[in-house]
């Protein structure tokens, strides 16, 4: 069974930056398709980045050039830089494996992130 661990949210002012770190456990890591999604209150959960296992990243228009995405095979573990965070980036931020191309089969618990104007 596949288990996600979102850490590294907290409290920011605008401006800021913040790591988020997700260690993933009972799947064949290196070979998953991983991602990071958000959710804002009251709004629909959007995809944020993703990172193929060859390391091929996609990002969302809204945070192209401010986050990154990258990977350790060796630690099992998917990160999120997010630089230059604003207000607007205030959400849930949910860890997630792909099971098969299309599927985001597997979910975290999330990590919460606000960032304070």
């Amino acid at each position: 069974q596949v288990r996600l661990v979102e850490s590294g949210g907290g409290l920011v002012q605008a401006g800021g930056s913040l790591s988020l770190s997700c260690a993933a456990s009972g799947s064949i890591f290196w070979n998953k398709h991983m991602g990071w999604f958000r959710q804002a209150p009251g709004k629909q959960r959007e995809m944020v980045a993703t990172i193929s296992s060859v390391r091929t990243t996609n990002y969302a228009d809204f945070v192209k050039g401010r986050f990154t995405i990258s990977r350790d095979n060796s630690k099992n573990t998917v990160y999120l830089q997010m630089n230059s965070l604003k207000p607007e980036d205030t959400a849930i931020y949910y860890c997630a494996e792909e099971s098969f191309p299309g599927n985001w089969g597997a979910w975290g618990l999330g990590t919460q992130v606000t960032v304070s104007s």
